[in-house]
């Protein structure tokens, strides 16, 4: 049976089991804004415990504590202005990658907007990536209360009604009027806390998923993403599929091209098989070039060569440079399914060797999230296929550590954000507090910077609205 009819037969049981308890105890729910709190006193004597017992290490991490919370607010500013930049002005974007610039991260998301990148995020990842999350975030914030004498008066979780009660937000809630008494770098310390702790966890967890990877997968095969292109100025085309080209334009290109698959193009004596992409200015096309692997539609990660295993492309390179033009050879490979291809090698224009004609594009990323996904695949070669030694459970468990990563990365730099909401906005308040000496002035800078953000996302929300459904 598949995955998924566990995995919303275990959502719908979570589902009923949380409201039963919610109902049972509905004595203990406190409506506050607009969310509902459950409140016990669940972990208040560890935190208490540890917080007081370990006082003087807390102390002395307050400092990095308070440093990051800075790293993570500016780095997060940074991030929102480049979303506010894609989506005003790049509109082909935005209708590629069809995700709203704000939304809570609910199971399945991936899969709900065909997100081809990203692994499958499944309600058991969320449940116990919630709990991890919410609990070392909390954790945290209360050990530095206690450290600081804030007495913790409850924990417990939070639900906005409107949800179904699986979507929770875990609290520990501490007493204004000891937090207020104290001095500014003891507040900022217990604010920050919880985005130190989830850095914490995302290194942790990283160091674990590293591991797991390096014991559960092996070396067996080599992707390629690209079959081989050539850049031709598009003023050089002569035709395509026949027909002269005219205006010598993309557009003129874009209608002459056959939609449902390749298109041959005449450039002087060369022949092409089709468009991949296009220059910013249009000038310029990368054309597939008539080859081998194109022609027999090649897919896969291919782990043979004619009865011979090859697991990287410096062995891919060295077992085709035993064949010339017009070898047959046999390829094997591996996707959804084991797939074996009959090749005759083609002419090779950058050597004599004989020639497939795949490519191996890097596929760098810019910007601080690029940088994120680029260092949770880093240890491994984006060209090589990795067999898994358990089918099924190997990836399933690796997704889980990378999805832990990546959302406690996340968690830590949303809850920066200089917004009422959220840690990071009376983390902004107490900062200006602290640099003009006028609590005046840093309540009116607070509430400029929150409608501010709350403005922005309108409008980012509005050009998202209009390049997705426009």
């Amino acid at each position: 049976m598949n995955f998924m009819v566990y995995d919303l037969g275990l959502l719908v049981f979570f589902a009923i089991f949380i409201a039963g308890f919610l109902y049972i105890n509905r004595n203990n729910l406190k409506k506050e804004g607009l969310l509902f709190l459950y409140k016990a006193s669940w972990g208040i004597k560890l935190i208490n415990y540890v917080g007081t017992k370990h006082k003087r290490a807390l102390h002395v991490l307050s400092y990095i504590s308070i440093g990051l919370g800075y790293v993570l607010m500016g780095t997060m500013i940074y991030l929102f202005g480049k979303i506010i930049y894609i989506y005003v002005t790049l509109p082909a974007v935005v209708k590629a990658v069809k995700v709203p610039p704000i939304i809570p991260l609910i199971p399945y998301l991936p899969q709900i907007f065909k997100l081809d990148f990203l692994p499958d995020f499944y309600f058991t990842y969320w449940i116990i990536i919630l709990a991890i999350i919410a609990v070392t975030h909390e954790f945290a914030h209360g050990i530095f209360a206690a450290a600081n004498k804030v007495k913790i008066k409850s924990t417990g979780f939070g639900f906005f009604p409107f949800f179904l009660p699986v979507f929770l937000a875990a609290f520990v809630e501490q007493d204004e009027k000891d937090m207020n008494r104290k001095s500014k770098f003891s507040q900022m310390a217990i604010l920050s806390a919880g985005t130190f702790a989830n850095v914490l966890t995302a290194i942790f967890f990283f160091g674990i998923l590293l591991a797991f990877f390096t014991l559960m997968f092996s070396p067996a095969g080599v992707v390629f993403n690209s079959y081989a292109t050539a850049i031709v100025p598009i003023n050089n085309i002569d035709s395509i599929d026949g027909i002269n080209l005219v205006e010598h334009n993309y557009e003129e290109i874009l209608n002459l091209v056959d939609k449902e698959g390749f298109s041959e193009i005449k450039v002087g004596e060369e022949n092409f098989l089709g468009v991949k992409g296009v220059s910013s200015d249009e000038k310029i096309v990368s054309l597939y070039y008539d080859a081998p692997a194109i022609n027999e539609k090649l897919q896969g990660a291919i782990f043979e060569i004619n009865g011979q295993r090859v697991i990287n492309r410096d062995e891919l390179k060295t077992e085709l440079e035993k064949y010339s033009a017009g070898d047959e050879i046999s390829i094997k490979t591996r996707g959804d399914e084991f797939l074996e291809y009959k090749i005759t090698l083609g002419n090779n224009p950058y050597s004599k060797a004989g020639w497939l004609g795949i490519e191996f594009m890097e596929t760098g990323s810019n910007g601080v999230m690029g940088k994120i996904y680029s260092l949770l695949g880093s240890f491994k070669d984006p060209h090589t296929y990795y067999e898994p030694r358990f089918d099924g459970w190997s990836e399933f468990i690796y997704n889980l550590l990378w999805w832990l990563v990546l959302i406690s990365l996340s968690v830590a730099l949303v809850n920066m954000l200089p917004v009422g909401i959220f840690d990071g906005g009376r983390f902004f308040y107490l900062t200006i507090w602290g640099i003009t000496k006028s609590e005046k002035v840093a309540k009116k800078s607070f509430a400029i910077v929150t409608y501010l953000f709350l403005l922005l996302l309108l409008i980012v929300m509005a050009f998202w609205v209009k390049g997705y459904f426009f």
